[in-house]
């Protein structure tokens, strides 16, 4: 059958008219702000925020006149649209690049003695030196709007957008790749999804129907709304739902080794969580703990003062790989006949997919080629980039996976632990290579590229693939999806840069040493200074890692019944699980009740509740954050 809900020309507009106002919203939330975050959970709040205004405006469009109303799939064609531009202005993407190209002129000391160690490694195209242009965009009370300034910032910004681009771009084709497997073939259920999916409804209509959805609704508003007013008059009770430290109760050995252990009872986040399956909930908050048993060992036999003992981070690391593994493992058949039908002219049906499988491998090939002669062109070593971009792409496809099959709300491969950062693909290489192998100019390099993986977080991978199944469950066109796509993206970068800039040259830059400290100061001077050799201890944790999710996937395999699943080992180490990781045993013992005691139909009936209570906290939540934004007050925020 045709589609019908077709991407239409003023859904594409609508879209390009709030992503600026969407970028200056988020940017202002985050950065500024330094407050909500939306973007480092998967599903963003601001995107349904928006969607929601629109359905309500909508509503009155369907009263004037059906036939101007928008459709499921417009609606979800501005959803797409809005998600892939807030990934790239989010916290862990774009926002952070202008700080990281004047970092190391503008903190140069002769006490750090930068401009001897590292300044001759920086091209002059990629960084902005000049410190009087500096001095405005960190001070602030400025304009960006001076022809010398632009002048100065138009080539580096420039040459990172297009970089940037192509980088996202090679993503996009590796996802147009997996499309048809992972969504046609083995269905995979996109639980992130069902949210917008259902608001959207325009046929059935039952979530907004259901009194159960409401109750869901009305519990998350008022813990917001209550809180939210807490937050301004102090006398008014708080509802205590954001994670509290409970590690205090543990002050004695070796029990007060599990450092910080926050619990939580995000409402928004026992919403996701209730999509999620069953095993990966067990699993999840149950691999946490081992973390932590792991450090409790290591105080019990005296070992717990080795530096980067468990390694834990290390280890699930090696898990993500290990899942990658499986990812190509099981995908193999497909993979072999999408590059059979680009190389050698091999039939294969790909009339529906965004572009053809032809065009998709060409666009890696190309878009590979470009970030090889740039980064090569930058100072790194030729040798060096396709490792890096590898770790890059596989941590990627990895979380897309797991966010199509699994629908964690959080999937950070990261963490950060004692002043130190691991997850990165330099940080896999300083440990297998060591800094003299890599050389200075690779090394100043990674610590630019900091900006674009530092969190995995937010990024557009997962929102890619998910848009493409969003049109597949709306009948929309996926060759216009994917145009969708790149106009967003575009949008989104140049949105993202005009509002990170305007207002950091009116009020200073955000994060500074953030941004750029971490790797300036934290690791490039260091590594610099005081070169490091193959960190085996690193490595050997990656292989138990990687061998333990190896384990845990075939055990999945031979055993129906086994719980323990290693998608929850790889996630169970990040920072973002700290936060939610008692959510995450609160929805497996709910849902566990609920299929239990009322099987899969009581299951079907408790949805429409679940997603009130994400609906209900991200509309009031959202709500506060934009009191706050206009009128520059500290607000409440629902989220970290």
């Amino acid at each position: 059958m045709k589609p019908h809900h077709i991407v239409t020309v003023r859904s594409v507009l609508i879209g390009l008219i709030l992503i600026p106002v969407n970028a200056v919203w988020l940017i202002l939330m985050e950065e500024f702000r330094y407050s909500g975050h939306p973007t480092t959970a998967s599903l963003f709040f601001n995107v349904i925020f928006w969607i929601f205004l629109l359905m309500i405006l909508n509503m009155a469009l369907k009263r004037l006149s059906p036939k101007i109303a928008l459709k499921q799939g417009e609606l979800l064609t501005i959803y797409i649209m809005l998600a892939i531009a807030s990934s790239i202005s989010g916290h862990d993407a774009l926002t952070s690049l202008p700080s990281a190209l004047g970092h190391a002129f503008w903190f140069a000391t002769p006490e750090n003695e930068w401009k001897e160690l590292f300044w001759q490694y920086i091209p002059s195209w990629l960084a902005v030196d000049d410190i009087s242009v500096l001095r405005d965009y960190y001070q602030g009370e400025s304009s960006l709007y001076k022809s010398y300034y632009i002048m100065k910032w138009l080539a580096p910004i420039g040459w990172w957008c297009l970089f940037y681009f192509a980088v996202l771009y090679v993503m996009l084709c590796i996802n147009v790749i997996f499309r048809k497997q992972w969504t046609e073939n083995e269905k995979l259920s996109y639980p992130i999804i069902q949210l917008p999916l259902e608001m959207t409804d325009d046929k059935r209509g039952k979530l907004f129907k259901s009194h159960l959805f409401w109750i869901g609704f009305i519990i998350a508003s008022l813990i917001d709304l209550t809180n939210g007013l807490h937050y301004i008059f102090p006398m008014i009770p708080e509802i205590k739902v954001k994670q509290f430290d409970i590690s205090y109760l543990f002050n004695e050995k070796p029990w007060n080794t599990i450092g910080w252990t926050p619990i939580s009872f995000y409402p928004f986040a026992i919403g996701l969580c209730f999509f999620a399956p069953l095993d990966l909930l067990f699993s999840t908050w149950v691999f946490y703990l081992f973390g932590k048993a792991q450090r409790i060992l290591g105080s019990v036999i005296g070992i717990q003062k080795i530096q980067g003992f468990p390694y834990y981070d290390q280890q699930v690391f090696g898990a993500a790989f290990g899942i990658f593994v499986v990812i190509l493992w099981t995908n193999r058949r497909h993979l072999l006949q999408v590059l059979k039908s680009s190389l050698i002219m091999s039939k294969i049906d790909d009339s529906k997919e965004p572009i053809r499988y032809k065009s998709a491998v060409w666009g890696i090939i190309v878009g590979m080629l470009f970030i090889l002669l740039f980064s090569v062109r930058a100072g790194m070593s030729a040798w060096v980039v396709p490792i890096y971009f590898f770790i890059y792409y596989m941590l990627w496809t990895t979380i897309t996976r797991i966010r199509a099959q699994l629908g964690s709300p959080v999937h950070d491969f990261w963490s950060y632990t004692s002043g130190q950062t691991f997850g990165h693909p330099d940080m896999m290489m300083v440990s297998f290579f060591g800094t003299r192998r890599l050389g200075s100019g690779t090394l100043t390099m990674f610590s630019f590229f900091w900006w674009f993986n530092k969190g995995f977080r937010g990024h557009p991978a997962p929102h890619q693939l998910e848009g493409f199944k969003l049109a597949e469950q709306s009948d929309m066109e996926n060759k216009r999806t994917f145009i969708a796509i790149i106009i967003a993206t575009i949008a989104g970068i140049i949105a993202c840069i005009w509002t990170m800039m305007h207002y950091s040259y009116k009020y200073g830059a955000p994060g500074v040493h953030y941004y750029g400290g971490v790797y300036f100061d934290s690791y490039l001077s260091r590594w610099l200074t005081h070169p490091e050799s193959t960190d085996y201890p690193s490595i050997i944790a990656m292989v138990i890692g990687l061998s333990f999710a190896a384990f845990l996937s075939i055990m999945r395999m031979r055993f129906i019944g086994w719980q323990l699943h290693p998608v929850g080992y790889a996630l169970s180490g990040s920072w973002t699980m700290n936060l939610v990781w008692f959510v995450f045993f609160i929805a497996w013992i709910t849902k566990f009740a609920i299929l239990k005691y009322g099987g899969l139909k009581a299951f079907r009936n408790a949805i429409p509740f679940f997603l009130g209570l994400i609906l209900g906290e991200f509309i009031v939540g959202s709500l506060w954050t934009i009191i706050g934004v206009i009128f520059g007050i500290p607000t409440y925020a629902f989220w970290y």
